[in-house]
């Protein structure tokens, strides 16, 4: 990451500098229920949600985050992914751990699953052994409740409007796997526009979930000042937006 010569022997080619230096983010302003930082508390209404929190089209409860998706962080997640240096999902459980909301009581981890073919692209799922290492620090159990029923387009590249449309319906819960009445937390690598969490997040209430929060590696989305006010289009459009 950045050319330094490695001195120690390790299963990640990457000096303890840069493997140490991603931050748990804090902003100042955020949502209380999306937790999206802001500039300013002007986007926020009078009870501290976002526009799209506030128009009730959000599914989940609270989202955290172990960094911004930049820099370091981003570097890492990268050499997780399309290198494949799966070591890193322990590092990476250490630092979910430490982001994790240690003052509510989970009760299941659900890692957001990928398709069958991406998997067999990719040669792993990422996502799962993320769940598992931080099961392992935690003591919560991980349930596989949600599938995805099929093969959708990357993300990546993709406007805001088309990521919602891409994920739109494409997670199932398992029949097998019960989770009504459960607080679950969403596992996920990156947060971008929230798309793929909130169709997963809908999932599972559908499924019976009482509460949903989310946890991620990292957040992509941007300090922004836009007013708490959802257009109409934007509420249609979105996930759970006729509930």
């Amino acid at each position: 990451m950045c050319d330094a010569e490695l001195r120690e022997v390790g299963r990640i080619p990457v000096c303890a500098k840069c493997l140490e230096s991603p931050e748990i983010v804090q902003p100042e302003h955020f949502c209380i229920q999306c937790r999206t930082a802001f500039l300013n508390p002007r986007p926020l209404n009078e009870a501290g949600l976002c526009r799209l929190c506030a128009a009730g089209v959000t599914n989940f409860e609270g989202a955290y985050s172990c960094g911004g998706y930049d820099g370091a962080m981003r570097d890492l997640i990268h050499l997780y992914k399309y290198r494949r240096v799966r070591p890193l999902a322990a590092h990476f459980g250490k630092l979910m751990a430490r982001a994790y909301p240690r003052d509510q009581v989970v009760d299941a981890l659900v890692p957001v699953p990928m398709h069958w073919r991406k998997r067999l692209r990719r040669g792993f799922d990422q996502t799962r052994a993320l769940a598992r290492e931080l099961s392992r620090r935690t003591g919560i159990p991980v349930l596989r409740a949600l599938k995805k029923k099929r093969h959708t387009e990357a993300q990546a590249g993709l406007s805001r409007a088309k990521r919602r449309m891409n994920v739109t319906g494409v997670f199932q819960a398992r029949a097998s796997v019960e989770v009504r009445g459960l607080h679950v937390l969403l596992i996920d690598d990156v947060f971008t526009t929230g798309a793929t969490i909130n169709a997963a997040a809908a999932a599972l209430k559908r499924a019976g979930a009482a509460r949903v929060s989310v946890l991620t590696l990292a957040r992509a989305d941007r300090l922004s000042d836009k007013p708490a006010v959802a257009t109409a289009a934007e509420v249609h459009s979105l996930p759970g937006a006729s509930r």
